[in-house]
């Protein structure tokens, strides 16, 4: 950490400015969730003091992005002179009877607000009144600050793994930084531009002392590139109105809770792994849907766009985005869920020997020298060309309990972002023996999403007995 006193900024990374130059009026690019609890919400107050004393183990929450001018470079966090963390954490209530319904719809309109740019890009709502004695957590993250992996990480920050809270980290009273200034950051902008050749020298030249590392490393890249761009994966995905549709700025939400230990046992008897069953479910609840709406699903496959963490062990705990992405299967075609599960599965084999994952990486690290215009317009052609028709993560989660001032955490569910376009999102994370798929409608296109929901358990269901028959001798 540079000096107090000395203006200082961090350059987003190519991949989270393309998270900001995506956002429109109809397009949120926040992630975050619900974090459900046992026991009466604790005071105000006391959250905002536990909350404070441990920010600063995660200081990009006390920065703002500020843009070069005349884009002429990537944007940069810079400390807010004006924090205020009782803006960024809020108190609500729920209405009787506080049960599910009432939590989605407030969710639901949480989600619905664009993050104001001008502050932190983050908003925590403590929310009392659900019933049953218990209280809620909706997170909100702007997509540039953090990704679903080191979103896990940032989850200690708040959480303890036993009832009794851990002592708080000694921690010097926080003082912000003299921010960078636009004029500042774009002669930091125009530096790099004129230094641009001599930087690639250097990395060439790093790569000759290790010929051997470098030359494996560029034709493992270069292939995931050619997997990446060439063949069946770059054609468009086939449209349809469930999926495709021009969205507006509201969301619905809705969410199926299961047994993690259910993916596991249909994965030992009908091979593949966890996120092959999640993306035979999520098939299964799409063609189901889609059926239910008349459309004809024989020869139909969807296409999903998958993240893929390529965030090492010493990247652990920093912030922005550490992912590629693969482009999975959803064979709507299969009636039987064991041969969906089949095509899925050998579909995911095949793609993750394609190093399509390093392929995309890869790219980005390409487009490092882009300038924003371009990477505005690079970001939007996975939306607008429709090589995917929806989003599926799944993230593994903490399988401890977690603790908030004493408080038992009992669900932890997903909620991503819609694309230009793309009327659900579907976001799935295991936690404590759990697995919750979290649904991000758009609230005009997607106004059965509980159906959805009902058509995935049902899914679900369909490969849990075909995994007890396959157990039963003969």
């Amino acid at each position: 950490m540079a000096p107090v006193g000395q203006p200082t900024c961090d350059v987003l990374s190519v991949l989270d400015t393309s998270f900001l130059m995506l956002e429109g009026d109809a397009i949120h690019m926040h992630v975050g969730g619900v974090m459900v609890f046992e026991g009466q919400p604790p005071e105000y107050a006391d959250l905002l003091e536990h909350v404070d004393s441990r920010l600063h183990a995660v200081p990009r929450y006390r920065q703002k992005v500020i843009f070069p001018e005349l884009e002429l470079g990537r944007p940069a966090w810079v400390d807010d002179p004006h924090f205020a963390l009782d803006y960024h954490l809020r108190h609500t209530a729920l209405p009787h009877p506080g049960g599910r319904d009432e939590l989605q719809q407030l969710v639901g309109r949480v989600f619905s607000q664009r993050l104001d740019r001008s502050k932190p890009l983050w908003e925590m709502w403590l929310v009392s009144g659900l019933e049953g004695d218990r209280f809620a957590l909706i997170n909100k993250t702007h997509h540039a600050l953090v990704d679903g992996v080191s979103g896990v990480d940032l989850l200690a920050m708040l959480m303890d793994v036993s009832p009794e809270p851990r002592a708080a980290e000694p921690a010097t009273p926080w003082q912000p930084r003299p921010p960078v200034t636009r004029r500042g950051l774009t002669r930091r902008a125009a530096i790099a531009v004129a230094t641009r050749p001599v930087r690639v020298t250097r990395r060439a030249v790093s790569a000759t002392s290790r010929p051997a590392s470098a030359a494996s490393g560029l034709l493992t890249a270069t292939k995931g590139i050619r997997d990446l761009l060439i063949g069946p994966a770059l054609r468009p995905a086939p449209q349809v109105d469930l999926l495709n549709a021009p969205i507006g700025p509201h969301r619905r939400v809705d969410w199926l809770s299961a047994e993690l230990a259910d993916f596991k046992a249909i994965k030992d008897a009908l091979g593949g792994t966890v996120n092959d069953v999640v993306l035979a479910v999520v098939t299964g609840g799409v063609r189901a849907m889609l059926q239910e709406r008349g459309v004809d699903t024989d020869g139909l496959e969807l296409r999903a766009f998958v993240p893929v963490s390529v965030r090492t062990e010493d990247q652990q705990g920093e912030f922005g985005n550490r992912v590629a992405a693969m482009r999975g299967p959803l064979p709507v075609w299969a009636a039987d869920p064991v041969e969906r599960l089949g095509v899925v599965r050998e579909a995911m084999q095949d793609l993750k020997s394609s190093h399509q994952a390093v392929g995309a990486e890869a790219l980005a690290s390409l487009q490092e020298f882009a300038p924003p215009t371009i990477l505005a317009q690079a970001s939007r052609i996975n939306f607008h060309t429709r090589l995917f028709n929806t989003i599926v993560t799944n993230v593994p989660g903490p399988q401890v309990p977690l603790y908030l001032l004493g408080h038992k955490l009992e669900q932890l569910i997903p909620l991503g972002f819609l694309a230009e376009g793309h009327t659900v999102f579907f976001a799935i994370m295991s936690y404590n023996g759990r697995l919750e798929i979290g649904l991000l409608g758009d609230r005009d296109a997607m106004r059965d999403i509980a159906q959805l929901r009902e058509h995935l358990q049902s899914a679900l269901e369909e490969l849990k007995q075909a995994a007890r028959d396959a157990a039963v001798p003969g």
